[in-house]
């Protein structure tokens, strides 16, 4: 498009882009559609960008047909100077559709054709999902409803697109709070749903899993049962999806940071599902979350003996060091810093000079790395430099490093 000066009331405010869906607000002032929702959506208590007015919940948005048919007509004028026209936005679902679809769906006879239209619907535009989702007609919590209701003996197909909608409303941390308010038996429902055979329903459920988790108080997150982490680490093992892994990990992380969980993960073999994940050479950021968690279950001797009992346990934790980002070296460290408290037998020793250890170890003391992890690798390297020093698998100067501490 050629340099042309566009009108500046044909500009969003917050986007400072042509509007292609102008709406009011209560205070007066129009925006794109697409830039007040997001702006809506990402604040708690809502405001009007321009006036910092508040809004009321849920806000109105009122079309602005004649500014965007002026809009249009200047597009359609400016067309041979490489301006593009663009087509009537189609307006978002109304209400009464909603509770509409609603009572079909409460019928076992037109449920799924009625989970089905809703799910086009949430997928035609945000405008739609952000309507669903703040629906006075409680859609969401209907949508739950299919999941978490007799979920043993529930209709797949059914669940299956309850779940894919949840996901693609993509709810806000305070409609997640109140939702699982409203709904105090979500994660044994998603529990049940992890434990069948459906990989995309499995997926689905530990999506919702991991945005639940992200919004639990501690007293919610304590009270997880065993089952439910059994159940996440065999959405990690099968390798359900990318997307799976992922949430997976994110809801281990969430998770464990109290010890009573972090027991639970280890009891279920978490340990050993990790090792075995670290071994396909995942991409960073999934390896750093990986050796973030088995750090964080190793730091008891259950873990610390998961990890030696794996044939490449050791191994895969030193193949780390050094070689993905300096915060995988850091947890690296502090896993072999663990195995060495709490796992050190002589075959587990002798097993870390022969894949490694020392070398790994050595280098980090002459190299640049964090001053944390430095000192730990001293002291694994301090409390076995005995043994060490009289393997064959060390080299001379390593022999010196390990003389000197």
């Amino acid at each position: 498009m050629e340099d042309v000066e566009v009108p500046s009331y044909f500009l969003c405010p917050i986007s400072l882009q042509i509007m292609r869906d102008p709406v009011a607000l209560p205070t007066g002032i129009t925006y794109d559609r697409e830039g007040i929702e997001r702006w809506l959506s990402c604040n708690k208590s809502p405001t009007c960008p321009v006036t910092n007015q508040p809004m009321p919940k849920p806000v109105d948005l009122t079309p602005n047909h004649t500014l965007r048919r002026l809009i249009q007509a200047w597009c359609t004028a400016n067309a041979f100077r490489g301006v593009e026209r663009f087509p009537t936005p189609r307006p978002p679902v109304d209400r009464a559709l909603l509770a509409s679809l609603i009572e079909d769906a409460r019928l076992p006879h037109s449920r799924l054709a009625a989970l089905k239209r809703l799910k086009k619907l949430v997928s035609d535009s945000e405008s739609n999902k952000r309507v669903v989702a703040t629906a006075a007609s409680g859609v969401v919590d209907f949508l739950l409803s299919v999941v978490t209701s007799n979920v043993e003996n529930a209709e797949q197909e059914h669940e299956e697109e309850a779940l894919s909608i949840l996901h693609a409303l993509q709810l806000s941390g305070d409609e997640l709070r109140l939702l699982l308010d409203r709904n105090h038996g979500l994660f044994e429902a998603l529990t049940a749903t992890m434990r069948k055979s459906n990989f995309q329903s499995r997926a689905y459920a530990v999506l919702l899993a991991k945005s639940a988790v992200s919004v639990s108080p501690p007293d919610t997150l304590l009270g997880l049962p065993e089952e439910f982490f059994k159940e996440v680490m065999k959405v990690l093992r099968d390798r359900v999806s990318h997307q799976a892994t992922c949430a997976a990990l994110k809801v281990l992380y969430a998770a464990c940071q109290w010890g009573w969980n972090t027991a639970k993960a280890v009891e279920v073999g978490a340990v050993k599902v990790l090792v075995e994940l670290l071994l396909d050479e995942p991409e960073k950021k999934e390896s750093e979350m990986m050796l973030v968690l088995l750090d964080n279950l190793c730091r008891g001797p259950k873990g610390a003996a998961q990890v030696v009992s794996h044939a490449a346990g050791v191994a895969v934790v030193s193949r780390s060091i050094l070689r993905v980002t300096p915060g995988t070296t850091e947890r690296a460290v502090r896993v072999l810093h663990s195995i060495s408290r709490h796992a050190a037998t002589p075959e587990v020793v002798e097993d870390m000079a022969q894949v490694g250890v020392v070398s790994k170890l050595c280098l980090l003391l002459s190299g640049e790395c964090e001053r944390s992890t430095r000192e730990t690798a001293r002291d694994v390297l301090r409390m076995h430099s005995r043994v060490w020093r009289r393997s064959p698998c060390v080299s001379p100067p390593q022999l010196k490093v390990l003389s000197s501490l």
